[in-house]
């Protein structure tokens, strides 16, 4: 993405705006926008902005598509013009009646998720890095996690087979699986002796980014099956008493484990994310 003052353009040549100035960034750009701000407001509707946040408001007059929305994720990481990626949530606060697509709900979950995957993965190679060198964690992390339990099919063709309602629970049951350990590994990463800050930072990030994909997909399933209430089955974690360990080989494994599991799963939610949205958006024809 090129950065020219204060508009850049994605690689599809879509003109993007970055704006800390006051008023509304619908009025401003003279038509319908897609936006993050520094706060972590919403993308559902436009509304007034305030001096204190950073948008990246886009031009077009459509949604952005997936890659371009991905590049802008990354960019306003990259550039620090966001202390956060934005939050994506559903609606904006107070909202009544707000309506969101099927297409739409599932372009921001496939965001997130993309996202998610990514910090992951950074995440695991920082403090592979760092802390696992020589150590031989890898063999002993072989399923060895907490997931292990679900039934997740292991690649693309099984996931084909799947109908997609049962792929679409067993997707909750993933993300409501990792609530208490991402909650438990912020917390234990905050406490470590000279805690890397870019392994905290993601944590937290991962941890809040979990909690809206969940939301995303509560509603997804909502919007496909209305009216059903889905049982909040999950894979219970008990990990905490490892990541405390005195032995610090030992609780070093405990982090590289959990951190492991996590990319892991992450990568799953990912790729089923992509095929429930091929399946269920565009009838398999992508």
């Amino acid at each position: 993405m090129d950065n020219k003052g204060s508009s850049l353009k994605d690689r599809a040549g879509k003109k993007w705006i970055k704006s800390t100035s006051e008023g509304h960034c619908y009025d401003a750009i003279k038509g319908k926008v897609l936006f993050f701000t520094s706060n972590g407001n919403d993308l559902c509707k436009h509304r007034v902005i305030t001096a204190t946040d950073v948008v990246l408001c886009y031009t077009h007059a459509d949604w952005a598509p997936t890659g371009s929305l991905l590049l802008l994720l990354l960019l306003a990481s990259n550039l620090l013009l966001c202390k956060s990626v934005a939050s994506l949530p559903i609606c904006p606060s107070g909202a009544v009646n707000c309506q969101v697509s099927l297409r739409d709900l599932f372009d921001r979950a496939v965001i997130l998720s993309h996202y998610i995957h990514n910090l992951s993965s950074e995440m695991f190679n920082e403090f592979d890095k760092r802390y696992a060198q020589g150590r031989g964690f890898i063999t002993k992390a072989i399923n060895s996690c907490h997931t292990s339990s679900l039934s997740t099919p292991e690649d693309k063709e099984q996931a084909q087979q799947i109908h997609h309602e049962d792929l679409l629970n067993l997707v909750l049951r993933v993300l409501r699986s990792w609530n208490d350990p991402l909650y438990h590994l912020v917390a234990e990463v905050r406490g470590m002796q000279e805690a890397p800050e870019a392994i905290l930072s993601k944590a937290i990030e991962i941890e809040e980014q979990n909690r809206r994909l969940l939301e995303g997909m509560e509603k997804i399933v909502g919007q496909v099956h209305p009216g059903i209430k889905e049982n909040e089955v999950y894979s219970v974690w008990s990990g905490l008493p490892s990541l405390q360990m005195a032995d610090e080989d030992s609780r070093l494994f405990a982090f590289y484990n959990l951190l492991h599991c996590l990319r892991r799963d992450s990568h799953k939610i990912d790729n089923y994310l992509k095929l429930l949205k091929c399946r269920m958006v565009y009838d398999s024809n992508c």
